[in-house]
């Protein structure tokens, strides 16, 4: 991505391979760097951004409306499950991981599917936690993990059209929503970090991965939560700061851990936190520069719990909303 700022207006210009977006405060600048790059090489302007890689935009008076429903029709169409009975959550919320479930004879195919599943996920936080749950399963997946992975198609047949709904609501703040499932894999009972971001009050990043370490309690594996949030908080404040937009009030990180903030508030550290890691205390000097506050949220409000485990339907569907997760094929 590249930025250029003047006085009076900001151009950016977004590239992937020979693929371009360019945008600006000012019409004319977008312009003559559109004549500057005709000059130097042959494009093809389409006008208005509506597709881009595989990411459908639409543009209307309430916002802007990101999917990716032509490319879920083309998977389902490529593993033939086009007409398969749609599913209401993408993972049963009572599954068990069961370690002597019988291997698959060729993982290639597994692959291939969770390989398009992971870029699915650029618009779709609902299957984030499931597609990260079977990636790790890619080198060795058994008829088990591929059972889950058609659960998850399954699901996709049923929310073809669910996508991001961005709106203007008169603010840039950023805020974010950490949450962590304590030893939840029951396999190796590792935890789960998952973290969602709001900038201007539009959910623009989440993430759900497996914790490298075996958490020794709840509010260890809260705290880890909560220190790569605080990374991805920063990131995103260093960006808007490139974009021209300086942020005054320090960043709210939503945590439903009371242990995990006090760690996080608290410089003197008690002797049942010496064993956690000396890179989690990154969360610790950012809220002593007073670039990120901590504050508590119930569990019952915390996004960032869609991210960590399978819940029941009506739970999952209620964060859904929360988070601008829309489908506009549903019924009123």
């Amino acid at each position: 991505m590249f930025i250029k700022i003047v006085s009076d207006h900001t151009l950016a210009v977004l590239i992937y391979v020979d693929d371009l977006i360019i945008t600006g405060s000012n019409d004319a600048s977008i312009a003559q760097l559109k004549r500057s790059l005709q000059q130097q090489f042959p494009i093809k302007d389409l006008g208005s951004l509506k597709y881009f890689l595989g990411i459908e935009m639409a543009a209307s008076r309430k916002g802007l409306f990101l999917n990716q429903r032509k490319y879920i029709i083309d998977l389902l169409q490529d593993v033939d499950m086009l007409h398969t009975k749609p599913v209401a959550n993408p993972l049963d919320s009572k599954l068990t991981l069961d370690s002597s479930s019988e291997s698959l004879v060729s993982c290639t195919y597994y692959q291939q599917i969770v390989g398009k599943l992971i870029y699915l996920t650029i618009t779709r936080p609902d299957i984030t936690f499931a597609v990260s749950l079977v990636s790790g399963y890619m080198h060795a997946p058994t008829v088990q993990h591929f059972g889950m992975v058609k659960h998850i198609l399954r699901y996709l047949k049923g929310t073809i059209g669910r996508g991001i709904v961005m709106t203007h609501n008169g603010h840039n703040n950023i805020m974010g929503y950490a949450d962590s499932d304590w030893a939840g894999n029951s396999l190796d009972r590792r935890s789960t970090t998952g973290y969602c971001m709001f900038v201007g009050g539009n959910l623009v990043s989440w993430k759900s991965k497996k914790q490298s370490v075996v958490a020794r309690s709840s509010a260890e594996a809260e705290y880890r939560a909560m220190a790569s949030a605080a990374c991805e908080l920063i990131w995103l404040k260093q960006l808007l700061a490139d974009f021209g937009f300086h942020g005054v009030t320090p960043m709210t990180l939503f945590c439903d851990n009371q242990a995990a903030m006090h760690i996080a508030s608290n410089p003197v550290f008690h002797e049942r936190t010496k064993h956690i890691e000396v890179d989690c205390h990154y969360i610790l000097q950012q809220v002593q520069a007073k670039l990120i506050q901590p504050q508590y949220v119930c569990s019952h409000d915390q996004l960032a719990d869609v991210l960590t485990k399978a819940l029941p339907s009506t739970q999952f569907h209620r964060l859904l909303r929360k988070l601008g997760s829309t489908n506009p094929l549903d019924p009123a």
